[in-house]
């Protein structure tokens, strides 16, 4: 399918006037091959060249040196661009980019009209692939009232509805809820399987490429590391030294085996390890701990004694409809109430479509809310005469999609942004910005390059530097590690954790991934159709698995670990959400 030779691709950087200042090589020397019907898997850390090597597969791109072969073709012969774009099919990480019908099925027909495919044929590819998706039902549909899961599959059907032989996904799932990951991993496996077409998927989620043939590792352009999955996975030591991690199954594994378990080596699923803990001698007591219960919407959790209600933001039944009064009329918010004191850790998740984003986008003023209020310090935030511009110097919103929010002609000049509006003096900007920057782990050599000359996931670090150097007392990150490699995403996290422990700062995490907010808040929020579902400690929530995932979500990979074993007898506590947790509970029944 792909026969790539000692490829090399180089980026140029130019000034103003067009002269070369500077050369990356962004691929070097990379040689692979991918036989049809292979499920392949790339990873890498963010800039490691994963992107751009997916780019060249359909043409995109074309390298600098080496040779690039699709099926027989080489993308550097201008007259088989056509069919090579025709054979490879590219489904990149924000679906949006790729939408642009306003009906499902029309978008789907898109494709294969530009191919010059007869219209009767293209009703039956359209069809076709919107039942291979399981989108079928939603083909008179305006994309724009989907899901993001949703919507990730439509771009699955319109390039599967150009016959392609093989499927490049480029983070696909990095934007979407545990239930949208699903279903898109879902279909690329069942068009592998059933279709037999190839597909090769880059991913950050380790737990998605379990299943694949073979998985290559890229470092700063190069392939360092390739075998299948249980072999890669087995590298788990090599694997963080190169920024990445491995499912929480064998990192769970890896950590019991080195306090003396005697376990396999490479194993990759909960159900593996599962199978390999019974068979050790273990005091099993039979009996599971009690869970914990999450309070309700109308209690939320709060630190000991009586909140500070003016160091504190109160949601005061708090509704929003977007397009209020017209046939378009949706309710994206309905009767929220909550307090959050003053320096918490709040995790706020749920489904796409389930209200966090028009939720924040109250608490700096950029929705006004249909009914109720919020009160920050004490003060209503939508009162006439409350400032605005004080309101946003306080409470920093980090968009879900960083390009939002960059605009400078380079990095530094867009983090100076914030600070230089609040009206401090050059010096004390720069120095912010500067600070800031190094917070997030940029070298100062990527200051003045432009922000979209940069990739997803160090646009999301200028994006949080820009924030951070306002100096908020709340900061609010809507998805801040989608787009990030594992070790960037604990960096962010670290970061944040830190700065919210010696600031007092307040921070409020909206993110799809559990282990992230398993691992860092302290309390999490579950909204689900616009409403307050669950509010708890991290313990508490993650013991409604059945309504979690009948609201799109999960629990993180370790707790249903633990909630396996238990079905097995092992008696372990309920409530377990992190990797040590787990350890600790299991070695405890050895006595180790």
């Amino acid at each position: 399918m792909f026969d790539i030779k000692n490829m090399v691709h180089e980026y140029f950087r130019r000034d103003e006037e067009g002269n070369v200042t500077g050369i990356t090589t962004a691929v070097d020397k990379v040689s692979l091959q991918v036989a049809p019907g292979d499920f392949i898997a790339i990873l890498g850390h963010n800039g490691s060249g994963k992107s751009t090597l997916a780019k060249h597969l359909n043409a995109i791109l074309y390298p600098s040196e080496g040779t690039v072969l699709v099926d027989g073709m080489d993308t550097k012969e201008e007259d088989k661009l056509m069919k090579i774009r025709q054979t490879t099919g590219m489904v990149f990480q924000n679906p949006d980019n790729q939408i642009i019908a306003q009906v499902v099925e029309e978008d789907v027909g898109f494709g294969p009209e530009n191919l010059g495919v007869p219209t009767e044929e293209i009703w039956q590819r359209m069809e076709e692939s919107l039942k291979a998706v399981g989108m079928y039902e939603y083909r008179k549909k305006s994309p724009n009232r989907l899901s993001g899961g949703q919507k990730q599959r439509v771009s699955i059907a319109g390039v599967l509805a150009m016959h392609p032989k093989c499927i490049v996904l480029d983070e696909p799932t990095a934007m979407l809820d545990p239930g949208g990951r699903r279903e898109v991993i879902r279909a690329a496996r069942a068009l592998n399987d059933v279709e037999g077409i190839t597909v090769m998927l880059i991913t950050h989620y380790m737990e998605e490429v379990i299943h694949a043939d073979h998985v290559y590792v890229m470092d700063h352009g190069k392939v360092v590391m390739e075998g299948t999955p249980k072999e890669v996975f087995s590298r788990v030591e090599e694997l963080q030294k190169l920024r990445l991690s491995v499912p929480q199954s064998t990192l769970l594994a890896d950590r019991l085996k080195k306090a003396g378990l005697p376990l396999p080596d490479g194993i990759l699923s909960r159900k593996e390890l599962v199978e390999e803990l019974k068979k050790l001698p273990m005091n099993r007591s039979g009996k599971a701990g009690r869970p914990g219960k999450a309070n309700s919407p109308e209690k939320p959790l709060s630190p000991e004694g009586e909140t500070d209600q003016k160091h504190a933001i109160i949601i005061d039944h708090l509704s929003h409809e977007y397009e209020s009064g017209t046939a378009m009329a949706v309710k994206a918010l309905s009767d929220v109430s909550l307090t959050i004191p003053k320096g918490q850790f709040v995790g706020l998740i749920g489904h796409t479509g389930s209200g966090k984003s028009s939720l924040i986008q109250h608490l700096n003023g950029l929705l006004k809310p249909t009914e109720g209020t919020v009160y920050i310090d004490g003060e209503d935030i939508f009162d006439k005469d409350y400032d605005l511009k004080k309101l946003r110097s306080r409470v920093g919103l980090v968009f879900q999609y960083p390009e939002h929010q960059l605009f400078e002609v380079d990095v530094f000049t867009d983090v100076c942004f914030g600070p230089k509006n609040l009206g401090l003096d050059q010096k004390e900007v720069e120095l912010r910005a500067y600070e800031a920057l190094k917070k997030v782990g940029f070298d100062d050599d990527s200051f003045y390059v432009s922000p979209f000359d940069l990739s997803g996931g160090q646009k999301r670090r200028v994006a949080i530097a820009g924030v951070l150097a306002m100096k908020p007392d709340v900061m609010i990150l809507d998805e801040p590690t989608a787009g990030l490699d594992p070790k960037g995403r604990d960096e962010i996290l670290d970061l944040i954790k830190q700065m919210q422990k010696e600031t007092g700062m307040t921070v409020i995490l909206v993110s799809h991934s559990m282990e992230d907010v398993a691992n860092y808040v302290d309390r999490i929020v579950v909204m689900n159709k616009g409403s307050v579902m669950l509010d708890g400690s991290p313990g508490e929530i993650f013991t409604h698995v059945s309504e979690l995932e009948e609201a799109g979500l999960a629990v993180p990979e370790v707790t249903y670990i633990v909630r396996d074993l238990n079905k097995e007898g092992f008696g372990l506590p309920e409530g377990v959400t992190t990797i040590k947790e787990a350890a600790d509970a299991i070695l405890a029944l050895t006595g180790g």
